[in-house]
């Protein structure tokens, strides 16, 4: 016999679909979840609510290999042959993670091609690959954050099958794999969970209605959310989640549904023997995120920090638009670097309040994710434009050496480790042409507020948006990327090597600044940075004994004095 079930508190009545079978009744119990067993039952299912014929995908499906409007098909899971027996997992301190699409990581688009790149990850000498989301959307491809169905990999990617044998594969290389997850939003389209019970809140966000997390009937809305978060970790071997936009997540219980997350995965990783991260992504600047639970915080393992970005970011391109208004200067980068966020209870002009809360300096640094380039600071620009298409080589060396010597967990994002030329541009692949409609209207509306022509936007519908977005991995035979790449190799190489640069003490970061100079005491480590278009010498703290790795040539040392050529760093021991 093989048992269903489904959570439905409002429905008079439940059946189970099966194919090439015929109804089943379901039972109704107090809990509001309907039951049924079936003897050789198949594999393809769906259920109809009340009276209505329509047939609805499980909102707990595993499986939809028919896209997010067809039946679901059971799986598993214990039918995987794993070969990660003797994984031990990656912990976050120390790490430095990948940020990476597999729609457009390789041309095909899928997680087996995506296992073929997994030996340059290694020779990079990254710890941790974070993967865009996953989960089934409606549409051949997508960003990810439209997905429906929270428990089911998307089937144009490979499926559940697929995705498990990149995370075995990944393992078997030493790589650990964090997943992006939503559960702030469902996507537009292919969103059946709703229909069964309450799963939305009267309140909304920026992308639709928000997730019932304190309402009526919210303890099995947190166990929907809950399960799934388990499930990832447990039945697919990843080693972390990335909880996008936690900020749109309303929760008014005693115990929020992100403490509740902690102590759920803290017990699964004791049980399962091998660390696993949560990473916060929150605009909210608030660091009890991260602090732990026994000290009143809500102890998440990490959370994205945008004030690393937008403090290197502005520095080296000059942008002030938006957000960037409060940055751009040599002083935010500063605090940044030694007290974690740069709006700490200051003034922020593009919210025209007051914003953040300072971080206790016993925190570690490695508890926030830093980066020069993500997902959304590429993709959420009007044409996609990496930093690359502006900067000169040599800054974008300066912002990888300031990012990857930083009391940070550092983040790259795909192909930036060889100054990829090719854009990451916002894409979808909507069948409703309604629904393909509204978005491309909105993008262009949007960045037309922003003084960009529409003309100038790419059509996220355009089959060619997607393409362009690809990775193009026969750049690394061409002799700027390659140098790039080696330099990029170097640098992590002497980041592992140096205790002082992985040190996540910001209390132990000492930051001098000049006329468009910085330098970074590391311990007896010294990072030394020329911003200026212009070569100049800078004063050391110290007698330098050597000079263990510069962004460019002419780089002297004298003493207790270093001569840097035009936009060129150096990272120095004393």
């Amino acid at each position: 016999m093989t048992e269903f079930s489904v959570w439905a508190p409002d429905a008079t009545r439940v059946r189970l679909r099966l194919a090439g079978d015929s109804d089943h009744e379901m039972r109704a119990a107090a809990d509001g979840w309907w039951r049924v067993d079936v003897p050789d039952a198949g594999l393809d299912y769906s259920f109809l609510l009340n009276d209505d014929e329509t047939a609805l995908p499980d909102p707990r499906s595993p499986w939809q290999p028919a896209g997010v409007h067809g039946p679901s098909r059971r799986y598993d899971h214990a039918a995987f042959a794993w070969s990660d027996s003797s994984w031990t997992g990656r912990q976050l301190p120390g790490s430095i993670l990948y940020e990476l699409h597999i729609g457009t990581f390789t041309p095909e688009g899928t997680f087996d091609a995506a296992i073929d790149r997994l030996d340059h990850l290694v020779s990079l000498g990254v710890d941790l690959i974070e993967l865009l989301p996953v989960n089934a959307f409606n549409g051949e491809h997508n960003w990810g954050y439209d997905g429906v169905c929270w428990y089911a990999p998307h089937e144009p990617y490979g499926g559940p099958d697929g995705l498990k044998r990149f995370v075995d594969a990944a393992h078997a290389r030493g790589l650990g794999v964090i997943l992006d997850v939503v559960y702030n939003h469902f996507g537009p389209s292919g969103a059946y969970a709703p229909q069964f019970g309450p799963y939305l809140a009267e309140q909304s966000n920026s992308w639709g209605r928000s997730v019932n997390l304190d309402g009526p009937h919210s303890d099995e809305v947190r166990r929907y959310i809950i399960d799934s978060v388990l499930m990832w970790l447990r039945d697919y071997h990843v080693d972390g989640l990335r909880l996008d936009a936690v900020h749109a997540l309303p929760d008014t219980r005693a115990v929020p549904l992100l403490e509740e997350l902690a102590i759920e995965v803290e017990a699964l990783s004791t049980h399962l023997g091998r660390p696993l991260s949560l990473i916060a992504e929150s605009d909210l600047n608030d660091p009890r995120l991260i602090t732990p639970r026994e000290a009143g915080g809500f102890g998440l393992h990490a959370q994205w920090n945008d004030d690393a970005h937008h403090a290197l970011h502005t520095l080296l391109t000059g942008e002030r638009q938006g957000y960037y208004g409060d940055f751009g200067s040599l002083e935010t980068l500063s605090d940044v670097l030694t007290g974690g966020f740069f709006h700490a209870g200051t003034w922020s002009s593009f919210r025209n309040r007051h914003h953040g809360r300072p971080v206790d300096p016993r925190v570690p640094g490695h508890r926030f994710v830093a980066y020069l380039q993500n997902h959304d600071q590429i993709g959420n620009r009007a044409t996609g434009d990496r930093i690359s298409a502006s900067l000169s080589p040599s800054l974008l060396r300066v912002g990888a050496t300031l990012l990857l010597t930083a009391p940070f967990t550092p983040m790259l994002f795909m192909g930036e480790e060889w100054a990829a030329s090719t854009p990451w541009q916002f894409f979808t692949s909507h069948p409703e042409p309604e629904l393909a409609s509204a978005v491309r209207t909105g993008r262009r509306r949007e960045f037309a507020s922003h003084g960009w022509p529409e003309g100038d936007v790419p059509d996220p519908q355009d089959p060619q948006t997607f393409v362009r977005s690809r990775l193009d991995w026969a750049e690394l035979d061409k002799p700027e990327h390659a140098s790039m790449l080696s330099f990029y190799q170097r640098l992590i190489g002497l980041r592992r090597s140096l205790p002082d640069l992985s040190d996540p003490r910001l209390n132990a970061v000492s930051v001098q600044h000049g006329d468009q100079f910085l330098l970074m005491r590391r311990g007896d480590t010294l990072v030394v940075a020329n911003l200026a278009g212009r070569g100049q010498g800078v004063s050391l703290p110290g007698v330098a004994r050597r000079v263990l790795l510069a962004t460019g040539e002419g780089v002297t040392v004298m003493r207790d004095r270093i001569q840097l050529p035009a936009e060129t760093a150096a990272i120095v021991a004393l």
